[in-house]
C-alpha cells in the first residue's frame, strides 16, 4: 500500500466551496482503478490548510493510472483553482506497523 500526502492550502475566502467541491471529487477518486481510500482533514491551526491522505494499491495507480486519466482531468478543473501555492504531493509507503 501506499500512501499519498498532500497539504492543501486553499484560498482563505474559498474554503466553503473547495469543502464543496471536494464532496463531489471524492467520487472521481473513489471510482479509479488501485484506490483503497482516503481522508480530508482540515488544520486547526491554519483554517485555509488541508492535508489530504489517500491509500492505494501501488504508485502507479495513482502517478499513472490517475494522473493520465479523463477523471483526472475533472479532478483538477473542479479543485486546482482553490490552492494557493500549488501543493506538493509526496508518496510514503510503511515500514513499521504497530
Amino acid at each position: 500500500m501506499i500512501l499519498e500526502v498532500a497539504i492543501l492550502d486553499v484560498k482563505s475566502d474559498l474554503t466553503e466551496d473547495f469543502e464543496s467541491a471536494f464532496k463531489v471529487a471524492s467520487e472521481i477518486i473513489a471510482s479509479m482503478s488501485g484506490y483503497i481510500s482516503h481522508e480530508l482533514q482540515r488544520c486547526l491551526e491554519t483554517k485555509n490548510r488541508y492535508i489530504l491522505l489517500v491509500r492505494w494499491q501501488k504508485l502507479e495507480d495513482h502517478t499513472i493510472g490517475f494522473r493520465q486519466s479523463p477523471q483526472y482531468q475533472e479532478w483538477r478543473s473542479l479543485l486546482h483553482h482553490f490552492y494557493d501555492p500549488f501543493p506538493t504531493v509526496e508518496h510514503y509507503e510503511s515500514i513499521l506497523l504497530l
